[in-house]
Protein backbone atom coordinates (compact mmCIF):
# COMPACT_ATOMS: atom_id res chain seq x y z
CA UNK A 1 0.00 0.00 0.00
CA UNK A 2 1.41 3.33 -1.37
CA UNK A 3 0.98 6.39 1.50
CA UNK A 4 2.05 9.93 1.02
CA UNK A 5 1.93 10.42 5.10
CA UNK A 6 4.81 11.78 6.43
CA UNK A 7 3.97 10.46 9.69
CA UNK A 8 2.83 6.94 8.22
CA UNK A 9 5.99 6.54 6.00
CA UNK A 10 7.84 6.77 8.85
CA UNK A 11 6.28 4.39 10.96
CA UNK A 12 6.63 1.44 7.81
CA UNK A 13 10.26 2.57 8.11
CA UNK A 14 10.54 1.93 11.39
CA UNK A 15 8.09 -1.44 11.82
CA UNK A 16 11.05 -2.61 8.39
CA UNK A 17 13.89 -1.44 10.99
CA UNK A 18 12.43 -3.44 14.24
CA UNK A 19 11.05 -6.59 12.23
CA UNK A 20 14.88 -7.27 10.97
CA UNK A 21 16.19 -6.39 14.37
CA UNK A 22 17.92 -9.16 16.23
CA UNK A 23 15.54 -8.49 19.39
CA UNK A 24 12.74 -9.21 17.11
CA UNK A 25 14.00 -12.29 15.36
CA UNK A 26 15.34 -13.83 18.22
CA UNK A 27 11.49 -13.09 19.80
CA UNK A 28 9.89 -14.60 17.00
CA UNK A 29 12.21 -17.62 16.70
CA UNK A 30 11.89 -18.76 20.20
CA UNK A 31 7.64 -18.34 20.39
CA UNK A 32 7.67 -20.73 17.32
CA UNK A 33 9.86 -22.81 19.12
CA UNK A 34 7.69 -23.12 22.26
CA UNK A 35 4.58 -23.09 20.40
CA UNK A 36 5.30 -26.20 18.56
CA UNK A 37 7.09 -27.79 21.63
CA UNK A 38 3.40 -26.76 23.70
CA UNK A 39 1.33 -27.90 20.41
CA UNK A 40 3.14 -31.94 20.66
CA UNK A 41 1.76 -32.00 24.39
CA UNK A 42 -0.81 -34.75 25.05
CA UNK A 43 -2.62 -35.52 28.15
CA UNK A 44 -5.97 -37.52 29.58
CA UNK A 45 -8.37 -35.90 31.35
CA UNK A 46 -10.18 -38.97 33.67
CA UNK A 47 -13.72 -36.96 35.27
CA UNK A 48 -15.27 -39.18 38.02
CA UNK A 49 -18.71 -37.40 39.56
CA UNK A 50 -16.62 -34.13 41.00
CA UNK A 51 -13.00 -35.55 40.55
CA UNK A 52 -10.86 -34.61 37.72
CA UNK A 53 -7.80 -36.45 37.33
CA UNK A 54 -5.27 -35.68 34.66
CA UNK A 55 -2.39 -38.12 33.41
CA UNK A 56 -0.59 -39.25 30.14
CA UNK A 57 -2.01 -40.02 27.15
CA UNK A 58 -1.98 -43.57 26.56
CA UNK A 59 -3.55 -43.85 22.99
CA UNK A 60 -7.11 -44.18 24.49
CA UNK A 61 -10.59 -43.66 22.38
CA UNK A 62 -11.39 -40.66 21.34
CA UNK A 63 -15.03 -40.82 22.83
CA UNK A 64 -16.45 -37.58 21.35
CA UNK A 65 -15.87 -39.15 17.73
CA UNK A 66 -17.36 -42.21 18.80
CA UNK A 67 -20.65 -40.35 19.70
CA UNK A 68 -20.95 -38.44 16.38
CA UNK A 69 -20.58 -41.69 14.86
CA UNK A 70 -23.41 -43.47 16.88
CA UNK A 71 -26.03 -40.20 16.03
CA UNK A 72 -25.06 -39.72 12.64
CA UNK A 73 -27.46 -41.85 11.30
CA UNK A 74 -30.37 -40.46 13.13
CA UNK A 75 -28.93 -37.25 10.97
CA UNK A 76 -31.71 -36.34 8.29
CA UNK A 77 -31.27 -32.92 6.37
CA UNK A 78 -31.12 -29.75 7.93
CA UNK A 79 -32.53 -29.44 11.31
CA UNK A 80 -32.77 -27.11 14.20
CA UNK A 81 -30.07 -26.91 16.01
CA UNK A 82 -31.32 -27.67 19.87
CA UNK A 83 -27.84 -27.71 21.08
CA UNK A 84 -26.72 -25.26 24.42
CA UNK A 85 -23.92 -22.51 23.27
CA UNK A 86 -21.82 -21.92 25.80
CA UNK A 87 -19.78 -19.09 26.72
CA UNK A 88 -16.06 -19.04 26.34
CA UNK A 89 -14.47 -16.31 28.39
CA UNK A 90 -10.85 -15.52 27.94
CA UNK A 91 -9.94 -16.41 31.44
CA UNK A 92 -9.32 -20.19 33.12
CA UNK A 93 -12.06 -21.11 35.29
CA UNK A 94 -10.46 -22.69 38.65
CA UNK A 95 -10.88 -26.15 37.55
CA UNK A 96 -9.33 -25.59 33.97
CA UNK A 97 -6.37 -23.73 36.36
CA UNK A 98 -5.93 -26.54 38.17
CA UNK A 99 -5.80 -28.99 34.87
CA UNK A 100 -3.16 -26.80 33.65
CA UNK A 101 -1.28 -27.03 36.91
CA UNK A 102 -1.32 -30.72 36.47
CA UNK A 103 -0.03 -30.73 33.03
CA UNK A 104 2.49 -28.49 33.71
CA UNK A 105 3.40 -31.09 36.22
CA UNK A 106 3.75 -33.81 33.77
CA UNK A 107 5.79 -32.00 31.43
CA UNK A 108 7.98 -29.69 33.69
CA UNK A 109 10.63 -29.36 30.82
CA UNK A 110 8.48 -27.29 28.42
CA UNK A 111 6.80 -25.10 30.99
CA UNK A 112 10.11 -24.50 33.00
CA UNK A 113 10.97 -23.15 29.33
CA UNK A 114 7.90 -21.14 29.14
CA UNK A 115 8.73 -19.33 32.29
CA UNK A 116 12.25 -18.96 31.31
CA UNK A 117 10.53 -17.16 27.77
CA UNK A 118 7.61 -15.18 30.27
CA UNK A 119 10.08 -13.59 32.10
CA UNK A 120 13.53 -12.79 29.63
CA UNK A 121 10.02 -11.10 27.39
CA UNK A 122 8.45 -9.91 29.59
CA UNK A 123 8.76 -6.10 28.19
CA UNK A 124 8.39 -7.35 24.53
CA UNK A 125 6.32 -4.85 23.01
CA UNK A 126 8.20 -1.98 21.70
CA UNK A 127 7.37 1.37 22.81
CA UNK A 128 6.63 3.16 19.60
CA UNK A 129 4.29 0.42 18.98
CA UNK A 130 2.80 0.42 21.58
CA UNK A 131 1.98 4.03 21.51
CA UNK A 132 0.78 3.82 18.05
CA UNK A 133 -1.60 0.72 18.87
CA UNK A 134 -3.09 2.95 21.21
CA UNK A 135 -3.34 6.17 19.56
CA UNK A 136 -4.63 4.84 16.36
CA UNK A 137 -7.88 3.38 18.09
CA UNK A 138 -8.52 7.09 18.98
CA UNK A 139 -8.13 8.36 15.21
CA UNK A 140 -10.41 5.84 14.18
CA UNK A 141 -12.88 6.11 16.60
CA UNK A 142 -13.07 9.81 16.04
CA UNK A 143 -13.26 9.02 12.00
CA UNK A 144 -16.19 6.98 12.81
CA UNK A 145 -17.94 9.27 14.67
CA UNK A 146 -17.88 12.02 12.33
CA UNK A 147 -19.89 9.74 9.65
CA UNK A 148 -22.86 10.91 11.73
CA UNK A 149 -22.07 14.57 10.98
CA UNK A 150 -21.55 13.42 7.07
CA UNK A 151 -24.92 12.31 7.25
CA UNK A 152 -26.46 15.47 8.04
CA UNK A 153 -24.89 17.28 5.34
CA UNK A 154 -22.63 19.00 7.55
CA UNK A 155 -18.33 18.70 6.15
CA UNK A 156 -15.18 18.16 8.00
CA UNK A 157 -11.54 19.22 5.81
CA UNK A 158 -7.78 18.81 6.83
CA UNK A 159 -6.80 22.01 7.22
CA UNK A 160 -3.93 23.66 6.31
CA UNK A 161 -1.73 24.39 9.11
CA UNK A 162 1.44 26.64 10.24
CA UNK A 163 2.95 27.76 12.93
CA UNK A 164 4.41 30.81 11.73
CA UNK A 165 1.10 32.33 10.19
CA UNK A 166 -1.29 33.69 12.66
CA UNK A 167 -3.63 34.57 9.46
CA UNK A 168 -6.46 32.33 10.03
CA UNK A 169 -9.72 31.08 7.96
CA UNK A 170 -12.47 28.85 8.09
CA UNK A 171 -15.61 28.33 6.19
CA UNK A 172 -18.89 26.89 6.83
CA UNK A 173 -17.40 25.70 10.20
CA UNK A 174 -19.30 24.53 13.09
CA UNK A 175 -19.39 23.76 16.71
CA UNK A 176 -19.36 20.10 17.04
CA UNK A 177 -20.71 19.83 20.97
CA UNK A 178 -23.61 21.54 19.74
CA UNK A 179 -23.97 19.24 16.47
CA UNK A 180 -23.96 16.44 17.83
CA UNK A 181 -26.60 17.49 19.80
CA UNK A 182 -28.42 19.22 16.68
CA UNK A 183 -28.59 16.27 14.44
CA UNK A 184 -29.62 13.28 17.34
CA UNK A 185 -32.54 15.93 17.59
CA UNK A 186 -33.04 16.47 13.54
CA UNK A 187 -32.48 19.95 14.05
CA UNK A 188 -30.18 22.55 11.64
CA UNK A 189 -26.71 23.58 12.27
CA UNK A 190 -25.99 27.11 11.48
CA UNK A 191 -22.61 27.35 9.81
CA UNK A 192 -20.14 30.28 10.23
CA UNK A 193 -17.28 31.91 8.59
CA UNK A 194 -14.14 33.73 9.56
CA UNK A 195 -10.53 35.08 8.57
CA UNK A 196 -7.77 36.98 10.04
CA UNK A 197 -5.50 39.15 8.13
CA UNK A 198 -2.45 40.82 9.09
CA UNK A 199 -2.09 42.66 11.79
CA UNK A 200 -5.84 41.69 12.35
CA UNK A 201 -5.54 39.11 15.74
CA UNK A 202 -8.81 39.73 18.02
CA UNK A 203 -12.34 38.65 17.31
CA UNK A 204 -14.05 41.19 19.67
CA UNK A 205 -17.94 39.25 19.06
CA UNK A 206 -20.70 41.08 20.29
CA UNK A 207 -24.54 40.99 20.03
CA UNK A 208 -27.87 39.65 21.53
CA UNK A 209 -28.04 37.23 24.34
CA UNK A 210 -28.46 33.49 23.04
CA UNK A 211 -27.03 34.67 19.38
CA UNK A 212 -24.40 31.90 19.36
CA UNK A 213 -21.22 34.36 20.62
CA UNK A 214 -20.50 31.58 22.67
CA UNK A 215 -21.12 28.89 20.42
CA UNK A 216 -18.78 30.55 18.13
CA UNK A 217 -15.90 31.20 20.84
CA UNK A 218 -15.99 27.68 21.52
CA UNK A 219 -15.94 26.60 17.52
CA UNK A 220 -12.91 28.31 17.47
CA UNK A 221 -10.78 26.84 20.21
CA UNK A 222 -12.67 23.15 18.82
CA UNK A 223 -10.83 23.92 15.71
CA UNK A 224 -7.55 24.83 16.75
CA UNK A 225 -7.40 21.72 19.12
CA UNK A 226 -8.65 19.11 16.32
CA UNK A 227 -6.20 20.51 14.16
CA UNK A 228 -3.11 20.05 16.47
CA UNK A 229 -3.88 16.40 17.47
CA UNK A 230 -3.91 16.03 13.13
CA UNK A 231 -7.43 15.34 12.85
CA UNK A 232 -10.18 16.63 10.13
CA UNK A 233 -11.90 19.93 11.65
CA UNK A 234 -15.60 20.86 11.25
CA UNK A 235 -15.43 23.01 8.36
CA UNK A 236 -15.41 22.98 4.36
CA UNK A 237 -12.27 24.42 4.37
CA UNK A 238 -9.93 26.25 7.14
CA UNK A 239 -6.43 27.95 7.30
CA UNK A 240 -5.22 27.27 10.81
CA UNK A 241 -2.29 28.31 13.20
CA UNK A 242 -0.47 25.49 15.48
CA UNK A 243 -0.57 26.97 18.77
CA UNK A 244 2.30 25.67 21.73
CA UNK A 245 -0.99 25.88 24.08
CA UNK A 246 -5.09 26.67 24.10
CA UNK A 247 -6.18 28.91 27.15
CA UNK A 248 -9.99 29.45 27.65
CA UNK A 249 -11.75 31.28 30.10
CA UNK A 250 -15.44 31.08 30.63
CA UNK A 251 -17.88 31.93 33.24
CA UNK A 252 -17.92 29.66 36.16
CA UNK A 253 -19.97 29.73 39.53
CA UNK A 254 -18.37 30.90 42.27
CA UNK A 255 -16.54 28.82 44.49
CA UNK A 256 -17.13 29.40 48.35
CA UNK A 257 -14.12 27.55 49.17
CA UNK A 258 -11.40 30.18 47.57
CA UNK A 259 -13.54 33.04 49.66
CA UNK A 260 -13.25 34.96 46.63
CA UNK A 261 -16.33 37.04 44.91
CA UNK A 262 -16.75 36.46 41.60
CA UNK A 263 -15.27 39.50 39.81
CA UNK A 264 -11.97 38.91 41.69
CA UNK A 265 -11.99 35.24 40.70
CA UNK A 266 -12.11 36.11 37.35
CA UNK A 267 -9.63 38.96 37.61
CA UNK A 268 -7.24 35.95 39.59
CA UNK A 269 -8.00 33.56 36.45
CA UNK A 270 -7.61 35.79 33.58
CA UNK A 271 -3.91 37.43 35.16
CA UNK A 272 -3.04 33.58 35.60
CA UNK A 273 -4.26 33.23 31.94
CA UNK A 274 -1.95 36.01 30.67
CA UNK A 275 0.98 35.26 32.50
CA UNK A 276 1.26 31.68 30.99
CA UNK A 277 0.31 33.08 27.58
CA UNK A 278 2.91 33.24 24.57
CA UNK A 279 3.08 34.85 21.06
CA UNK A 280 2.18 31.34 19.93
CA UNK A 281 -0.51 30.41 22.13
CA UNK A 282 -4.26 30.65 21.39
CA UNK A 283 -6.50 32.43 23.35
CA UNK A 284 -10.18 32.31 24.11
CA UNK A 285 -12.51 34.48 26.27
CA UNK A 286 -16.05 34.44 27.20
CA UNK A 287 -18.43 37.31 28.30
CA UNK A 288 -15.69 38.56 31.40
CA UNK A 289 -16.61 41.02 33.79
CA UNK A 290 -19.90 40.42 33.75
CA UNK A 291 -21.10 41.19 37.33
CA UNK A 292 -19.66 44.55 37.18
CA UNK A 293 -20.74 47.85 36.01
CA UNK A 294 -20.48 49.24 32.40
CA UNK A 295 -17.59 51.73 32.99
CA UNK A 296 -15.80 49.04 35.22
CA UNK A 297 -15.85 46.07 32.62
CA UNK A 298 -14.97 48.87 30.27
CA UNK A 299 -11.71 49.87 31.82
CA UNK A 300 -10.98 46.52 33.05
CA UNK A 301 -11.67 45.16 29.59
CA UNK A 302 -9.80 47.67 27.99
CA UNK A 303 -6.78 46.46 30.07
CA UNK A 304 -6.97 42.84 29.19
CA UNK A 305 -7.15 43.87 25.39
CA UNK A 306 -4.06 46.09 25.40
CA UNK A 307 -2.63 42.82 27.39
CA UNK A 308 -3.42 40.21 24.72
CA UNK A 309 -2.90 42.85 21.46
CA UNK A 310 0.36 43.43 23.10
CA UNK A 311 0.56 39.12 23.19
CA UNK A 312 0.17 39.23 19.51
CA UNK A 313 -1.87 35.91 19.92
CA UNK A 314 -5.34 34.92 17.84
CA UNK A 315 -8.30 35.23 20.05
CA UNK A 316 -11.72 35.26 20.42
CA UNK A 317 -12.92 38.14 23.46
CA UNK A 318 -17.15 37.38 23.52
CA UNK A 319 -18.26 40.65 25.36
CA UNK A 320 -20.99 42.78 26.17
CA UNK A 321 -19.23 46.06 25.91
CA UNK A 322 -19.25 47.50 22.53
CA UNK A 323 -16.77 50.04 22.42
CA UNK A 324 -13.70 46.67 22.69
CA UNK A 325 -14.80 46.02 19.39
CA UNK A 326 -13.14 49.03 18.23
CA UNK A 327 -9.93 48.96 20.42
CA UNK A 328 -7.64 48.87 17.30
CA UNK A 329 -5.87 47.59 14.27
CA UNK A 330 -5.76 43.82 15.93
CA UNK A 331 -9.00 43.54 16.78
CA UNK A 332 -11.79 42.84 14.18
CA UNK A 333 -15.94 43.40 15.06
CA UNK A 334 -17.71 40.16 15.16
CA UNK A 335 -21.73 40.32 15.65
CA UNK A 336 -24.33 37.65 15.98
CA UNK A 337 -26.95 38.97 13.85
CA UNK A 338 -31.09 39.07 14.45
CA UNK A 339 -33.81 38.30 11.79
CA UNK A 340 -33.97 41.95 9.96
CA UNK A 341 -37.84 42.15 10.80
CA UNK A 342 -37.87 40.52 14.18
CA UNK A 343 -34.95 41.33 16.13
CA UNK A 344 -36.69 38.79 18.66
CA UNK A 345 -35.31 36.37 16.36
CA UNK A 346 -31.70 35.21 16.62
CA UNK A 347 -30.31 33.73 13.19
CA UNK A 348 -27.10 32.35 15.34
CA UNK A 349 -25.02 33.56 12.13
CA UNK A 350 -21.75 35.62 13.43
CA UNK A 351 -20.24 38.09 10.79
CA UNK A 352 -18.01 40.67 10.31
CA UNK A 353 -19.77 44.23 11.24
CA UNK A 354 -19.36 47.32 13.33
CA UNK A 355 -21.12 46.36 16.83
CA UNK A 356 -24.49 47.68 17.01
CA UNK A 357 -25.52 47.09 20.74
CA UNK A 358 -27.63 50.71 20.71
CA UNK A 359 -29.56 49.66 17.40
CA UNK A 360 -30.68 46.21 18.62
CA UNK A 361 -31.89 47.56 21.70
CA UNK A 362 -33.61 50.92 20.18
CA UNK A 363 -35.30 47.76 17.74
CA UNK A 364 -36.40 45.79 20.72
CA UNK A 365 -37.61 49.13 21.86
CA UNK A 366 -39.88 49.82 18.89
CA UNK A 367 -41.03 46.21 18.44
CA UNK A 368 -42.54 46.78 21.72
CA UNK A 369 -43.73 49.73 21.83
CA UNK A 370 -41.06 51.23 24.93
CA UNK A 371 -39.35 54.04 22.66
CA UNK A 372 -39.15 57.52 23.94
CA UNK A 373 -41.85 58.90 21.62
CA UNK A 374 -44.00 55.65 22.52
CA UNK A 375 -43.82 55.77 26.10
CA UNK A 376 -44.79 60.08 26.24
CA UNK A 377 -48.02 59.35 24.37
CA UNK A 378 -48.74 56.61 26.81
CA UNK A 379 -47.89 58.50 29.72
CA UNK A 380 -49.85 62.09 28.37
CA UNK A 381 -53.18 59.62 28.21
Amino acid sequence: MQTTSRGFEALCEYLRAYTESDRFTSLASETQALEEDLAEIRYSVHIRGDRVRVGEYGGEADYSAEVEKTFAKFRQGTVKDYRVRFSDPPDMDHVEARILDLVARLHPEVFDALDVYHERHRDYLDGVIGAFDREVQFYLAYLEYIKRFEGAGLTFCYPQVSDESKEVRAEEAFDLALADKLVLEGSTVVCNDFYLKDPERIFVVTGPNQGGKTTFARMFGQLHYLASLGLPVPARRARLFLPDRIFTHFEREEDLGTLRGKLEDELVRIHDILKQTTSDSILVVNEIFTSTTLEDALVLGAAVMKRIAALDVPCVYVTFVDELASFGESTVSMVGTVVPDNPTLRTYKVVRKPADGLAYAAALAEKYGLTYNALRKRVAR
